[in-house]
């Protein structure tokens, strides 16, 4: 029998007529706008998506928090005993209470009219959460609301999913046509980040470890609450108000929560609320200001290729024997000292007390670490 002869098309088609092919996308309405797709729709939207790497996982966070319509994403990363932790906390429309278990099922999506298709490829089929979720140790929506922003975490084992061996190397970033690109340097999450900071620049994103996150969300969060004016600031600081009359830190947006705390055992829990493992001690280090707010990406990138400019023309680490350091080299090995730095400052109780010193001769590199014992 021909696909016309069937004898369910001529109704098929009265329907399709009055109300469009959209119902033959759908095979069940979950409300609130989210629907799940049927299996013919969501292989249309090809619905077999690979998860590769950590890579792989942390651009399909960043695409779900701007299809969600954040402004401001903030990225915490970290790797402990082979185990990738990322959590991505954004100021986005959040998730419904009701769906928050079933958007990691597969073909469920809020975009039915529509999909995106970028750099990256198709994203609307319904089944990145879903991959995510099969290709790692841990994957939960740890906090969201209706228009109270999201913090997902994942927990990825790096012996099973590959990810960069160098993932504290910045790649090469080149001002290009009143924006930034990445020209190279290894594919690592870092280099992730800024790639979608570049093809998105009206959102600012955020990238660090988890104490360096809570510091920014606790800066971020602190700015947009005390900020004056007739605008979106005004409605933080109602619904800060409102929570705090109410006594729930968790009825104001989840991005709010570290801005709240009055002291480090209160921020130590807003963060770990948010999927940010940090130690309570590191905590109170956020409150005295001991952890800076890292600034975004694309700031740093502006500021990266000014210093470049600037070197291009004068090069100050080339001694008088001859000894060339490049300064985006010797940039990236400070910022490794002092990472390696903070394993030995939490076990003997030290922190920095001056930036990290490093001095280049021709046969030697000098390292000077100055710093105080807590007391």
């Amino acid at each position: 029998m021909a696909d016309n002869d069937h004898p369910a098309k001529p109704l098929l088609d009265f329907v399709s007529s009055v109300s469009g092919d959209t119902f033959l996308k759908v095979e069940e309405d979950l409300g609130e706008g989210f629907v799940r797709l049927n299996v013919s729709e969501a292989e249309r939207r090809q619905a077999k998506h690979d998860i590769q790497s950590t890579e792989d996982i942390l651009i399909e966070l960043l695409r779900n928090a701007r299809d969600a319509g954040a402004t401001h994403l903030y990225v915490a990363s970290s790797l402990e005993d082979g185990s990738r932790r990322l959590t991505v906390i954004d100021d986005g429309q959040g998730v419904p209470s009701a769906l928050q278990q079933q958007i990691f099922e597969p073909r469920v999506t809020s975009k039915l009219a529509t999909m995106v298709v970028d750099d990256w490829g198709v994203h609307g089929r319904g089944m990145a959460l879903y991959s995510i979720s099969q290709n790692s140790e841990l994957c939960r929506l740890i906090a969201s609301g209706p228009d109270q922003g999201a913090a997902l975490e994942v927990c990825a084992d790096t012996r099973k999913l590959r990810e960069r061996a160098d993932q504290s190397t910045w790649p090469q970033v080149r001002a290009r046509d009143g924006g930034f690109s990445v020209e190279s340097g290894p594919r690592n999450l870092l280099r992730t980040a800024l790639e979608f900071a570049c093809q998105h620049p009206q959102l600012e994103v955020s990238f660090g470890s988890p104490a360096e996150i809570a510091a920014t969300l606790r800066t971020a969060g602190l700015a947009r609450v005390g900020a004056p004016g007739p605008d979106a600031a005004d409605a933080a600081a109602a619904d800060v108000a409102v929570a705090g009359a109410a006594g729930d830190v968790r009825l104001m947006p989840v991005w709010l929560w570290p801005a709240q705390a009055v002291d480090g055992a209160e921020l130590f829990e807003a963060a770990r609320a948010l999927g940010l493992a940090i130690s309570e001690r590191n905590a109170y280090r956020v409150l005295r200001g001991e952890v800076a707010p890292v600034a975004s990406l694309a700031q740093q990138m502006r500021r990266r290729t000014q210093a470049d400019a600037k070197d291009a023309s004068v090069d100050i680490y080339r001694d008088a024997r001859g000894l060339k350091v490049d300064p985006a080299d010797l940039r990236d090995f400070q910022v490794q000292v002092e990472h390696a730095f903070d394993e030995l400052a939490d076990k003997y109780y030290l922190t920095l007390s001056d930036d990290v010193k490093v001095q280049v001769t021709k046969r030697a590199i000098s390292i000077r670490l100055p710093f105080m014992k807590e007391e």
